[in-house]
């Protein structure tokens, strides 16, 4: 795929509905009681993969555009698969789905891409196995595949080792199947697109600073479900707004949860010119319209609590950090080495092919800003967000860039190419 330079850019654009809350409407929609209609569904191949995983557990789930209705058969609903579950490429599948089997009446084996199968599932095991689950390994212990046996499930209060949506949205899912009142305590906040959803589809999820706490259903109930666009999509086009000298680009209806907002908030420190309008509430999320113009950006240092409200956008945030004037620091980052690839190697790597100055750090990375990227071929290490960041570098560079095994972003941006080239025709 070769990515032209790009001058200018005028545009109003949309993005693919949040595959975070795609995930989790295909899960609670199939363990709900009645139809859910889901609006605005990401066709990407991870929640593409999510479907198939509750088809085979007999959850019928019909697809008529980018519009999802699922006849949510309870929570006790779900029947045995008859074959292995493959979330494929999916992390969230996987980790969440655990948590929802881990309450069933049946035994069952789940299992994703080679990608999957190396990346750690003890953060997911060990507070399951506190619970009641019994969840094994199958090949290498702390891996995928996993076998999981549906069993009585009791309790817990667990503090969180780390900052994860994924395994506190496991314990979550598993609570809702528990005896008595589940505590989690997390160590910084993570997006919460997990309670926001339970608790819109009847759960009873309390929330008292950084800890959370949730007793179990009777039941789930089905609702209409709009997905606002996703916010890690659409920090790719605000980079490019940002960056571009003659610029203006305005994203509608993308999700503003405050813990998905971290691009955001990181843009404006570096002096970038965003507005945000047309705020309001879409079944527990908020959502708005983004609009941003080239601005001169400034280097920082990012760290601490505001990692898990960005950690997908690191890798565009290396290459926006790249563009602007002065040292930008990116620390505390380490969950990035255990993503679809080794995040902090990979952007490292590619950008400096490409002309940046940039240095690798144990737990993120040192980006030194200069006036220009000169362009090159470049790898995407088959991961969607690294694809997308370079190819927006391409964009911004001096001679194009040419990315191998681009295709890789359908897993959460089918359509991120047809863009970038309409963007070519029109922006030199």
């Amino acid at each position: 795929m070769l990515i032209k330079p790009i001058k200018r850019i005028r545009r109003s654009i949309t993005v693919p509905g949040d595959k975070s809350i795609s995930h989790r409407a295909i899960m609670l929609s199939s363990i709900a009681e009645g139809e859910s209609k889901i609006h605005n569904f990401l066709m990407g191949d991870d929640c593409l993969n999510t479907i198939e995983c509750f088809r085979k557990m007999q959850v019928p789930i019909e697809i008529a555009g980018n519009e999802i209705r699922v006849k949510g058969i309870g929570l006790n609903g779900l029947k045995k698969p008859d074959t292995i579950l493959d979330v494929g490429n999916s992390g969230t599948t996987i980790r969440l789905m655990c948590g929802i089997l881990a309450g069933q009446n049946f035994d069952c084996k789940i299992t994703g891409d080679d990608s999957i199968q190396n990346r750690p599932m003890d953060r997911i095991i060990i507070p399951l196995r506190q619970m009641g689950s019994i969840i094994d390994s199958v090949k290498k212990e702390g891996y995928a595949p996993l076998k999981i046996q549906g069993s009585k499930l009791t309790a817990i209060n667990y503090n969180m080792p780390v900052a994860s949506a994924q395994v506190k949205s496991a314990i979550l899912l598993a609570s809702i199947y528990a005896d008595g009142t589940t505590s989690i305590l997390e160590i910084q906040k993570s997006r919460d697109h997990t309670e926001r959803m339970l608790n819109y589809m009847g759960a009873n999820i309390r929330q008292d600073g950084l800890s959370i706490f949730s007793n179990p259903p009777d039941r789930l109930y089905a609702r209409e479900i709009y997905v606002p666009g996703d916010i890690s999509s659409a920090a790719f086009f605000l980079v490019l707004g940002a960056i571009v000298r003659d610029a203006e680009i305005l994203i509608e209806n993308v999700g503003l949860n405050s813990t998905r907002t971290g691009i955001i908030d990181v843009l404006k420190l570096m002096g970038a010119n965003i507005k945000i309008s047309n705020k309001r509430i879409l079944n527990g999320e908020p959502v708005g319209d983004i609009y941003i113009t080239d601005s001169d950006l400034k280097g920082i240092e990012i760290g601490g609590n505001i990692i898990p409200r960005l950690i997908d956008e690191i890798p565009i945030i290396a290459v926006v950090a790249a563009f602007a004037e002065g040292v930008t620091i990116i620390r505390n980052a380490e969950e990035l080495k255990v993503k679809e690839s080794n995040r902090i190697k990979a952007i490292v790597t590619e950008l400096k092919k490409i002309g940046a100055h940039i240095e690798e750090t144990d737990d993120g990375m040192i980006v030194y800003g200069k006036k220009s990227l000169r362009g090159g071929t470049v790898e995407s290490y088959n991961d969607h967000r690294i694809a997308m960041a370079l190819s927006i570098a391409g964009l911004l560079s001096e001679e194009g860039v040419v990315i191998d095994n681009p295709y890789c972003v359908d897993i959460s941006f089918p359509n991120f190419f047809d863009i970038l080239d309409r963007m070519m025709k029109n922006g030199r």
